[in-house]
């Protein structure tokens, strides 16, 4: 079978949708026709789902460092912290806020950690905020 050519036959029948939608049945259904409507057995594949993640953390990374000039000289594990923020909150999300990201320029890892749990994004989900928080602090040596 030419594969190039069924390719190119599905893409011609099934469209492109970068959001969901309903198909003819109400199921629902993203990109060329892929079926995530758990009603019928659909979902998100894991294998999909980790190739999703590594192409969203390829992007967010250049993001942080043209948005934090000095995100390169943090602490690793600030970094991370700061990339775990980005990811969950975007990075207009991230960057409101301040006061942390001027502790963490000032390289006072504790009072940017004391700045992230006095969020609403702490009240919101304060497992990860705690866990995130420490890592910040995490830095300071």
């Amino acid at each position: 079978m030419n594969r190039a050519q069924l390719l190119a036959d599905l893409k011609a029948d099934e469209g492109w949708s970068a959001t969901a939608y309903q198909d003819t049945e109400g199921f629902w259904t993203i990109g060329h026709g892929f079926l995530v409507d758990p009603r019928k057995g659909g979902g998100l594949p894991k294998e999909i789902g980790e190739i999703w993640l590594q192409f969203l953390i390829d992007r967010l990374i250049p993001g942080l460092r043209a948005a934090l000039p000095r995100f390169d000289g943090y602490p690793e594990p600030v970094q991370r912290a700061l990339a775990n923020m980005a990811y969950q909150l975007g990075l207009r999300g991230l960057l409101d806020f301040r006061l942390m990201l001027a502790a963490i320029d000032r390289g006072d890892y504790h009072q940017a950690k004391r700045e992230a749990l006095d969020s609403r994004w702490a009240i919101q989900a304060p497992n990860r905020a705690h866990r995130v928080a420490d890592l910040i602090a995490s830095g300071q040596h």
